[in-house]
């Protein structure tokens, strides 16, 4: 099988992430292709992005691996195509997870290099991914404390603005009920809840729909 077969059996291996054996193939392919042509930017930012996914979603002791390992590569991407979106959301989205799952030490070592990372996807294409750099700024502005530079305000704008993307996005309806949560409007934040819950699920992004709609469900039960 040629190079080509090999990027289209990855993309559908990729496509059936949920099962974590298709996901492993995937990144097993685009890092074989990866070290084959380290010049070349596609294997570089898709194994980023299953390496994101693998480590949201693989047995805790493999998540941090996968997560360094697909800082390193997304890195890589933003390097060889500095002009492209894919490296630098990537580089954000990992080290994001990291700084989430990994302590305070972790959050302050990628605070900096995440809003960068974000906000240089959001010049060259704030429409990537239907708007996924405004989601992700948005949910850096929430989850980062106000004294190292997050802001609420700053938070709902940029989710708001990602919905001008893709109006019934789960994961953005979902990150905005949280920061309603914190912003004690609980009212708006159920209205986003099930907001969720009554999102189409379709295309590349129903696997992580169908993770958020069963979180917004839980969330919903419990909120008052």
């Amino acid at each position: 099988m040629g190079v080509h077969g090999f990027a289209q059996s990855a993309d559908a291996l990729y496509a059936d992430r949920e099962s974590l054996p298709s996901a492993r193939r995937a990144a097993a392919i685009w890092n074989d292709d990866a070290q084959r042509d380290p010049s070349s930017f596609e294997p570089a930012w898709k194994l980023a992005r299953v390496c994101y996914w693998l480590g949201t979603h693989a047995p805790e002791q493999e998540r941090r691996g996968y997560l360094e390992r697909g800082v390193a590569s997304a890195q890589r991407a933003a390097r060889l195509q500095p002009a492209r979106p894919e490296g630098h959301f990537w580089a954000a989205a990992t080290m994001g997870a990291l700084a989430e799952g990994y302590g305070l030490r972790a959050g302050l070592k990628y605070r900096k290099p995440i809003r960068e990372a974000l906000e240089t996807s959001l010049r060259i294409d704030p429409s990537f991914m239907a708007g996924s750099p405004d989601r992700a700024l948005g949910r850096y502005y929430h989850k980062v404390p106000g004294l190292f530079g997050g802001s609420m305000t700053r938070a709902e704008q940029h989710l708001r603005a990602s919905l001008r993307y893709d109006a019934q996005s789960p994961l953005t309806h979902y990150f905005l009920a949280e920061l309603l949560v914190d912003l004690r409007r609980p009212a708006d934040a159920r209205a986003e809840l099930q907001l969720v819950l009554d999102a189409p699920l379709e295309g590349e992004w129903a696997p992580e729909g169908r993770n958020y709609k069963q979180l917004a469900a839980a969330r919903l039960a419990t909120l008052r």
